[in-house]
C-alpha cells in the first residue's frame, strides 16, 4: 500500500509569478512599434542592472 504524499506549500509560485511578469509585459507593449519595443526592452535592462 503506497502511503498518501502531502503536497509541500511553496512560498514561492513561480508559475504564477511568471505569468504576471509575462501578462505585464504583453499589457506594456501590446501597441508599440517595433522600435518602441526595442527601447522598452532596453530601459528594462537597465532597470534590472541598477536594481542589482
Amino acid at each position: 500500500m503506497k502511503a498518501k504524499v502531502t503536497p509541500i506549500k511553496k512560498e514561492f509560485d513561480s508559475v504564477k509569478t511568471f505569468r504576471a511578469i509575462k501578462e505585464k509585459i504583453s499589457k506594456d507593449i501590446s501597441t508599440m512599434t517595433l522600435p518602441q519595443i526595442k527601447e522598452y526592452l532596453q530601459n528594462q535592462k537597465k532597470n534590472q542592472s541598477a536594481d542589482i
